[in-house]
């Protein structure tokens, strides 16, 4: 159901849309490249503090490749839910005004369609849906079954798709957060969680300003496709891009960070 999110939901009208938490990050150096005077290397403190960490609540949209971040220095059940409900009635506020429901049995069909084959918790789905505008792939944890948030996503049109064990590589947001991580991070020491903070929500709005979007490409899906089209593989899920983030001298090959 996710790889079919993925591959036909933006055309079937719904936005298709991914959700995790990444972290957390410490206040401790980070190895990475920067720019230094020749023969004046950068140096990091032997000893440091560790006075706290971050984590990352993202929200990303690969059709478009936005993605929306917010830094926390905890991700709470009460936490993440509010900051979810606000971003996402934010989300649906901008989409389409949906068309009234006039077949309730299609319209709850269309919604178990996305269901078939899955083996998830109890839905708690209504006898009066909604309807369906919007997928949410999740990972699937404990508090993202909370009763009382997933009936509210229900209410709003929207239907969590949770990834299985072991299979956070269909969720394509694994994928921004690691390039997010390395532009705010790599080769920096910060020293407060609200410095970890404050680059990563730079680093998010950096890369809206001229964000890729994000193609799904499991591994059969890569395989057919090798021969007919360039496409670059982004670390920690199966998205690709056809557009390089970066360019490598030293093989001539254009890889994303």
């Amino acid at each position: 159901m996710i790889e079919r999110a993925y591959q036909v939901g933006e055309a079937l009208g719904l936005a298709v849309w991914g959700m995790d938490e990444a972290g957390p990050y410490t206040t401790t150096p980070y190895p990475g490249t920067s720019w230094q005077l020749r023969a004046h290397p950068k140096r990091y403190p032997h000893e440091y503090p560790r006075d706290g960490t971050a984590k990352m609540l993202t929200l990303f949209h690969p059709a478009t490749g936005y993605v929306r971040v917010k830094g926390v220095t905890r991700a709470t059940n009460p936490i993440l839910h509010g900051w979810l409900t606000t971003e996402l009635t934010a989300i649906l506020a901008d989409l389409p005004a949906p068309t009234p429901v006039s077949d309730e049995r299609a319209n709850r069909a269309f919604w178990e369609s996305w269901r078939e084959g899955v083996r998830v918790r109890p839905t708690l789905l209504s006898a009066n849906l909604p309807p369906l505008r919007m997928l949410l792939i999740m990972d699937n944890l404990a508090g993202h079954h909370t009763p009382a948030f997933v009936l509210w996503l229900f209410q709003h049109g929207i239907l969590p798709l949770y990834t299985p064990l072991a299979g956070s590589w269909l969720n394509m947001t694994e994928s921004i957060q690691r390039i997010l991580k390395r532009r705010a991070l790599d080769g920096q020491y910060p020293t407060s969680p609200q410095t970890i903070i404050a680059w990563l929500e730079a680093s998010a709005r950096g890369w809206n300003a001229h964000p890729t979007p994000f193609i799904w490409a499991g591994k059969r899906h890569q395989r057919r496709q090798r021969a007919y089209a360039r496409r670059h593989p982004l670390g920690g899920s199966a998205a690709v891009t056809k557009r390089p983030c970066r360019f490598r001298l030293t093989t001539r090959e254009s890889r994303c960070a």
